[in-house]
């Protein structure tokens, strides 16, 4: 029985934290909202973020960093990348140096272009904790929350502390992965989002299966050319990070990021939808960091540029599906 804790209450984080206090271990889920901590440990469910899902009791939120962090082993970071920053600036004086750091975040920063472990490393420069491990893969709080089969990928360049981690999350139903590509497996997981708004779009168009599964595919392709340029295995683009996530995230109605890009095609404007949500689309953000990368590593990335033309400038989605499809003619 170890002391773990999950900073982030959304639909992932709390489905997290119940798996590992499922497995025994002595969980803290740290709960932003003071309100929503309350409604947690007296109902003993998430009802805002992951309703009908009955937690255990050995799960204990708290709204206090300090109380969430004290003589944690295992932190599990699900915090959104946007507030991922400013979190872990004030968790640093609570961090124990022997702490395995888990992150689950997924997003790019915008400004300084940094993946959620580029963050955590700036941030937390000068601390010393065991290493940085990436959780990360297909899926969906709400399927993994009943017990629905789901694999996912624990990446890190300490071999120690991948195995750490796989031992902790897995369960009959969740079963990880060790992988040592970390670049690779955060790429996978951001830039999968950018590509699922863009596949919301083509159906909320009613383009048809087939542009769906050359947005899916051709997406892969320019998610796999900024990693190989940045370092990443090519082959983990067609493992669970990768290609894994990418079809679940284009596919499926569960997807937030999806769900965006659909209602964008039907002509619905982004501010009212993102207004709306209770949860954040990751990809909306990370569009445009991505772009920024790309565009700093000379890499070309069409997709992901006409969904930030879609998304901030005000492009008409079928004249971006025009452009991308009325490209100078390549091989493949």
């Amino acid at each position: 029985m170890e002391r773990l804790t999950v900073l982030g209450a959304g639909s992932w984080g709390t489905t997290l934290a119940e798996i590992l206090a499922q497995k025994g271990h002595e969980v803290t889920l740290w709960v932003r909202n003071a309100g929503l901590c309350r409604a947690i440990s007296e109902n003993s469910e998430n009802e805002q973020y992951l309703p009908g899902v009955k937690l255990s009791r050995s799960l204990r939120p708290t709204a206090s960093l300090e109380e969430a962090l004290k003589n944690a082993r295992f932190i599990v970071s699900v915090i959104p990348s946007h507030g991922l920053r400013e979190v872990f600036t004030k968790a640093y004086p609570f961090i124990s140096e022997d702490a395995v750091i888990v992150s689950a975040t997924k997003g790019i920063e915008e400004g300084t272009l940094l993946t959620a472990c580029g963050v955590l490393k700036e941030v937390l420069a000068g601390k010393k904790y065991k290493d940085i491990t990436v959780l990360s893969g297909p899926s969906f709080a709400k399927e993994v929350s009943v017990k629905l089969p789901a694999a996912v990928s624990a990446a890190s360049a300490s071999h120690e502390c991948a195995n750490l981690v796989q031992n902790a999350f897995s369960t009959p139903y969740f079963r990880v992965y060790t992988n040592s590509d970390v670049i690779g497996v955060e790429l996978g997981g951001a830039l999968k989002n950018v590509i699922a708004i863009a596949a919301g779009i083509s159906d909320g168009l009613s383009l048809g299966h087939n542009a769906r599964a050359a947005l899916i595919t051709r997406g892969l392709a320019e998610t796999s050319r900024l990693g190989i340029k940045m370092g990443a295995n090519p082959l983990t683009f067609s493992g669970l990070s990768g290609l894994g996530d990418l079809i679940l995230t284009c596919t499926a109605p569960l997807s937030r990021n999806y769900t965006v890009g659909f209602q964008i095609g039907e002509g619905r404007k982004l501010k009212d939808i993102t207004g709306g949500m209770k949860m954040v689309a990751e990809g909306v953000k990370t569009s445009r960091a991505a772009k920024d990368l790309a565009r700093a590593n000379g890499v070309n990335m069409p997709i992901t540029e006409e969904v930030c033309k879609v998304l901030y400038e005000g492009k008409d989605p079928r004249d971006a599906v025009l452009e991308l499809m009325m490209r100078e003619l390549k091989g493949e």
